[in-house]
């Protein structure tokens, strides 16, 4: 049999008319006309080198060829039916999926815990797979299925993947509770004469961006600890009166054992986005886990917000 000559239409015509053997009625439920199913049947009779289906009086019957051939056929289109069905509905209590998350591990503590948090209680059959980001082979990550969605600030020169934006962030300074040095209104001077850790993902490094934005103001804070990791800082704040500046969302639950200090005059954020590749686009999975985490981002921000409101007298 020539594989090129294979059509879908062809073999769920066939279905039917094993189904209803008769060429009206197997019409009738396929929305055709009669002419359409009976070319179809001549081109199945040709493909299979059978006659599949024999006239009788009362309508027609299956060869041997058809009825060896019946289970097969059905196994076969109900195969193709479940793989169409699942992209385009997605049942989260019951379906089986996995999926691959590339971001920091500061994301992981703000973002993917919360999200696993929330799986385990909407849909138990989804695994989520963390992995390590290199943000410059974002597109690379994604292009070679390494992972299924980044979440992360997305880099301009890779305009076609798709992404959705979650939030705008912004950095706080974090020591230890009741830290003697540490109170609102802090200046630059007060500020770059603390000892401080940062955090250098490639290892070593004691400059940031936000060391180079103080340069251009003429100041040089005191970097006395590169760190490889954003969980390294916990516990080395909180034991010490070395501070750190960080993202916000990474101590907000558990604000209550630190002293957390805005500092208005830092100008430095970064937005955080989903970004996914076109392969992804269309998976109905894919898309359920996208605006999972949207939601979740969204909700856990309005509940912060109504939080910092101050308290209304009635």
């Amino acid at each position: 049999m020539d594989d090129s000559r294979i059509d879908l239409n062809l073999l769920a015509t066939l279905e039917v008319l094993l189904t209803e053997q008769n060429v009206t009625k197997a019409a009738t439920k396929l929305h055709l006309s009669q002419p359409a199913v009976s070319a179809q049947l001549a081109r199945l009779r040709d493909l299979f080198d059978d006659p599949l289906l024999l006239p009788t009086r009362r309508g027609m019957i299956p060869t041997a060829k058809a009825l060896e051939l019946a289970p097969q056929l059905r196994d076969a289109l109900d195969h193709v039916r479940n793989a169409l069905h699942s992209h385009q509905d997605f049942d989260p209590g019951k379906a089986e999926l996995t999926v691959s998350i590339g971001c920091s591990d500061y994301i992981q503590a703000a973002v993917v815990m919360p999200f696993v948090l929330a799986l385990r209680q909407t849909a138990p059959g989804v695994r989520v797979a963390v992995r390590h980001l290199v943000p410059e082979l974002i597109e690379q990550q994604l292009g070679n299925k390494e992972v299924d969605l980044v979440i992360a600030t997305p880099e301009r020169s890779a305009a076609h993947l798709r992404t959705y934006h979650l939030f705008d962030e912004s950095y706080v300074l974090v020591g230890r509770h009741s830290h003697p040095r540490l109170k609102s209104g802090m200046t630059i001077n007060e500020y770059v004469e603390l000892e401080h850790v940062v955090v250098s993902p490639q290892g070593g490094g004691f400059e940031t961006p936000v060391d180079s934005a103080l340069a251009t103001l003429g100041y040089r804070r005191n970097v006395v600890v590169s760190a490889a990791s954003f969980l390294f800082l916990p516990e080395i704040v909180s034991d010490s009166d070395l501070v750190a500046l960080v993202p916000r969302r990474l101590f907000l639950r558990q604000s209550e054992k630190f002293t957390m200090v805005d500092l208005p005059w830092l100008g430095e954020q970064f937005n955080v986005s989903l970004i996914w590749h076109e392969r992804c686009h269309g998976h109905a999975g894919h898309r359920w886990v996208r605006n999972l985490i949207g939601n979740l981002v969204g909700e856990n921000d309005k509940r912060r917000s109504v939080a910092a409101q101050p308290a209304r007298s009635a």
